[in-house]
């Protein structure tokens, strides 16, 4: 699948990527540029399990993930064409380790005009994506899960507390956090 992407972004241009969760507070890499951007047709959700980074097998976890529907605030990163194929590289091991995601480009707003990024979306067919969670069940799912890379509760939290801190504000979020 990387190669595939690697072989269609074809190395003329620079490449950006969407951030629109850890990679908003860790991206891990190097870019020229980020601007905030605006994807309309996808939004933001915690509904996809996690059974490495924020959970284990026995009691998973959660992490946001790009669900079609409506629209959603992040950052994207603009990565010089000569540094793409190691960055996509090293970001592949770290969203694509189990492959769940889908990788697509997708279009976003940015004040500077629209950008073609790439952005790790789910679909609701996968095995992965949680569908409709009860509260209590997310008041769980913060209450004990937890991974290699730290709790649900945490990156939850993290990923908030990012998005306020350069303007974003995700109701849905806020809301959810509060309540646990």
């Amino acid at each position: 699948m990387l190669a595939n992407f690697l072989q269609q972004w074809g190395s003329q241009n620079d490449l950006w990527i969407f951030a629109y969760a850890s990679l908003i507070w860790r991206p891990d890499f190097e870019f020229a540029e980020q601007r905030p951007a605006k994807l309309h047709g996808w939004h933001r959700a915690l509904k996809m399990w996690s059974r490495i980074n924020r959970g284990t097998p026995a009691v998973p976890g959660l992490v946001f993930a790009l669900l079609s529907g409506g629209s959603c605030q992040g950052v994207a990163y603009r990565v010089r064409k000569h540094e793409v194929a190691a960055v996509v590289s090293k970001l592949w091991l770290r969203e694509m380790m189990t492959g769940v995601y889908d990788p697509r480009t997708l279009r976003c707003q940015t004040d500077q005009g629209p950008v073609q990024a790439l952005a790790f979306t789910l679909s609701r067919r996968s095995p992965n994506f949680t569908g409709e969670l009860s509260q209590a069940h997310y008041q769980q799912i913060f209450a004990d899960a937890s991974g290699l890379y730290g709790s649900t509760h945490d990156y939850a939290l993290q990923t908030l507390e990012s998005l306020q801190r350069i303007g974003i504000h995700d109701a849905a979020l806020a809301k959810l956090i509060k309540s646990i």
